[in-house]
């Protein structure tokens, strides 16, 4: 059976962004990323600093560390990153061994690479990336993900530092209208042990405001990043 390169297994804990913010979940992050997002929060995930932790490990291994720590307390699992979508038929592999084990699966990308088991997650959201990460949207291929989604179980999220990015984020809205689109500050903060919680509430702030007086942002979502605010940028968590 094939491997993932695992760098986290969590959980169980509680899942602070998006369209499943609040949910209970256990947490698979897997090494690897396509993109190098200038504010990345867990940039361990790629740049190599903590490749030392990687473990190779097929899906029945993921399983039995996760029941080892409380999968059966949990209906969800978290797969991230880096991006999940760098691999194919170990993801797979993954996806079918927690079905059978009636677990539903959540899935976090930024939409740059399409793949089949996409339409097998129970929860997925895609999350571009706007101007300040300092990486370009493939429009094409974003567009061609929503084009061969077979399920309606899919929303958009955009990270938001400033202006730019909330013009970014209304050009998404404009190209996807019928996708529920989520706004959540950008958290730049890599401080592990202080509170950012006060920092981040101002930038909410800041954010609300600009989508109240905004007559074109109707319908997006605006929600903070929900973990941070209880464990500041702590890894595990």
């Amino acid at each position: 059976m094939s491997k993932l390169p695992v760098i986290e297994l969590f959980g169980p804990t509680i899942q602070g962004e998006g369209s499943v913010i609040g949910l209970k979940t256990m947490f698979v992050r897997l090494y690897g990323c396509d993109y190098k997002c200038s504010w990345c929060d867990s940039a361990f995930t790629w740049d190599g600093s903590s490749k030392s932790s990687i473990q190779r490990l097929t899906s029945l291994e993921i399983i039995d560390k996760l029941n080892s720590i409380g999968l059966d307390g949990c209906t969800y699992v978290t797969i991230s990153g880096g991006n999940p979508a760098l691999y194919n038929e170990p993801m797979h592999d993954l996806i079918s061994e927690l079905h059978k084990r009636s677990k539903k699966i959540i899935v976090e990308t930024q939409g740059s690479i399409w793949k089949d088991w996409f339409n097998d997650v129970d929860i997925l959201t895609i999350s571009p990336k706007p101007p300040s990460s300092l990486m370009s949207t493939d429009w094409g291929i974003l567009q061609s993900i929503f084009a061969n989604l077979q399920h309606s179980n899919v929303s958009l999220k955009v990270v938001i530092f400033d202006e730019t990015d909330y013009l970014y984020a209304k050009k998404v809205q404009s190209l996807f209208p019928d996708i529920t689109l989520y706004l959540q500050v950008g958290n730049a903060e890599v401080t592990r042990s202080e509170s950012i919680a006060g920092q981040l509430l101002n930038k909410l702030e800041w954010l609300f405001n600009l989508v109240i007086n905004d007559p074109e942002m109707q319908t997006v979502r605006v929600l903070p990043q929900l973990h941070t605010l209880i464990w500041n940028n702590e890894r595990g968590k």
